[in-house]
């Protein structure tokens, strides 16, 4: 049996916030046009999608991750064409490519129908002000310094 946890309104949200992550991931629909990514994959994506143009160490820097974990998973990206690299050393920058846009924009329309199924009874404000407050809780992360 589980030992009784105290109530705790923030670890309450990362175990909700880290285990509907999860269940999303699992009841996306497969699109057959979709580029499967590995999770470390998905992660660079996500810092590429919202901040193009950046270099790889800051992808590593706010994706939490080694500079030899990014290399390899920018080296997969670009072979799958979700991602193209310019310049040369340390002036290397990343671009997401149209593949990477349209892979992206399938999966969004993916996720918008299954929580708009889910979700159809929640007042549309209410997860206006969800998502307000998670994108602040990200640009916050991002922020912050790296690590625990």
């Amino acid at each position: 049996m589980p030992l009784p946890q105290p109530p705790d309104p923030y670890a309450d949200l990362a175990d909700l916030v880290l285990n509907v992550a999860r269940l999303i991931r699992l009841r996306t629909p497969a699109e057959p046009d979709v580029v499967p990514l590995t999770a470390t994959e998905r992660q660079v994506m996500r810092i590429v999608d919202l901040t193009p143009g950046c270099a790889p160490s800051r992808i590593a820097e706010r994706a939490g991750l080694q500079r030899t974990n990014v290399s390899t998973a920018l080296r997969g990206l670009e072979a799958k064409g979700m991602l193209t690299r310019s310049g040369h050393g340390r002036t290397v920058k990343v671009h997401p490519t149209e593949l990477a846009r349209t892979n992206l924009e399938v999966l969004r329309g993916a996720w918008a129908k299954l929580l708009a199924d889910l979700l159809d009874d929640i007042d549309p404000a209410a997860i206006t002000r969800c998502n307000e407050i998670l994108a602040q809780l990200e640009r916050r992360f991002a922020d912050g310094p790296a690590g625990p």
